[in-house]
């Protein structure tokens, strides 16, 4: 193709990584730090999407750099095969694909099959199993034709979420439009002074914002833990500057845009006064608002959600595959499928435990590639985006029958 070798286009790349990256987090995981934190967190949440963008950035001039074509001409590509052809170090990228093959099926699955399951029954008294059985369907529906169908169905879902989501927030901002310069007054103030008890919230020190904004803005934008650069690697495009551009916009989107409206609407609410956790505090603040508040909520969560279990399904099978070869691709796909259906009808507080675990230390053997790697990030940069050659083609990625 014109635009350089790959299995989808920048843009398909682009709204895969923000199907998996817009979940749970931006919606409840807003929620749970502003709990914790106090309004400042939104702040120290946002911040932390501004200079994630970098990290974002990184790790796909990283993964295209370094990805190969395996025997069935597909494109594989992510930390894993960073850490074996840049750094040399394969034990670290064997490492890192088992935590992301777990990791995978805790926070990119049964997680979130378990957050739409229960939402669905709250709000319209329909048992778990019945979404269980209609997620996996839809699942098996997209992810058994590969990262081209999965591409193919985020394309368009992604910007349709978003777009409807942040237009919800906005009208919902505007139906309580006199609040707002005092509740972004609120966020700024208690993003350096903390906020005092009031109510049945129990106070937050700047400390406990900061911890609690930057903890939530990472788990919701991705940055640094190493599944957004795996599809990155599957984009086509004429060399790794190219697509790093593209992909760190996603951090952007994310936490930038979306958190930044959820937590507009949750602290504008005042709800988070009353001392309400995660998504009882998202539920009540946005039923505030009648009937429009808990629509936008509802479908902006199944979106998220059901994208969510789309995205990860690619980051997963491909951690699968780098340890197992293609043979997994077909048995991978039908266990992800049964594990939506799992997910939904279990209790999950061991699961999230798990998945909070391999997550956090799946960002470990990323972040010391992108320490490692850091002159060869700068290199790539000063090669393709400071020397103007943005169209400059990379040589081809190497064939898995040569690497």
């Amino acid at each position: 193709s014109h635009e350089g070798q790959g299995d989808v286009s920048q843009f398909g790349a682009l709204t895969t990584a923000l199907a998996a990256t817009i979940g749970t987090g931006n919606i409840v995981g807003v929620a749970t730090a502003i709990a914790a934190g106090g309004p400042g967190a939104v702040l120290w949440m946002w911040l932390t999407g501004v200079f994630g963008i970098a990290t974002k950035y990184s790790e796909a001039v990283l993964s295209v750099k370094y990805r190969i074509k395996t025997e069935r001409g597909r494109m594989a590509g992510g930390p894993m095969y960073v850490l074996e052809r840049g750094m040399k170090q394969k034990w670290l990228g064997v490492i890192f694909a088992i935590l992301t093959t777990i990791s995978a099926f805790g926070i990119g699955n049964m997680v979130q099959a378990n957050s739409i399951s229960s939402m669905v029954n709250e709000t319209f008294h329909i048992a778990p199993w019945i979404t269980g059985v209609l997620m996996a369907v839809l699942t098996a529906f997209v992810i058994l034709g590969g990262i081209k169908s999965i591409a193919k169905v985020c394309e368009f879902l992604v910007p349709f979420m978003a777009i409807f989501y942040v237009g919800g927030c906005i009208i919902l901002l505007i139906m309580n439009a006199s609040g707002i310069p005092a509740t972004i007054q609120l966020i700024v103030q208690s993003a350096f002074t903390g906020h005092a008890m009031i109510g049945g919230f129990a106070g937050a020190t700047m400390k406990e914002a900061i911890r609690y904004g930057v903890a939530r803005g990472l788990f919701s934008n991705e940055s640094g833990l190493g599944s957004a650069p795996i599809v990155a690697a599957a984009a086509q495009t004429k060399n790794p500057v190219r697509q790093a551009l593209v992909s760190s916009t996603g951090t952007f989107w994310d936490t930038v845009v979306v958190c930044a409206m959820t937590g507009l609407v949750l602290v504008n609410s005042g709800e988070w006064a009353k001392g309400l956790k995660g998504a009882a505090l998202t539920r009540t603040a946005f039923s505030d608002f009648h009937i429009v508040g808990p629509t936008i909520l509802t479908l902006g969560l199944l979106t998220f959600v059901f994208s969510t279990i789309l995205g990860w399904s690619y980051y997963g099978e491909k951690a699968a595959e780098y340890l197992l070869g293609t043979k997994v691709i077909r048995p991978y796909r039908w266990l992800w499928i049964i594990a939506v259906l799992v997910g939904s009808v279990l209790s999950l507080s061991t699961v999230w435990s798990l998945a909070d675990v391999t997550n956090g230390l799946m960002a470990i053997p990323n972040l010391i590639s992108l320490i490692a790697l850091n002159g060869v990030v700068v290199a790539e940069t000063r090669r393709y985006l400071w020397s103007n050659n943005l169209n400059e083609a990379a040589p081809p990625a190497t064939e898995l029958a040569d690497a």
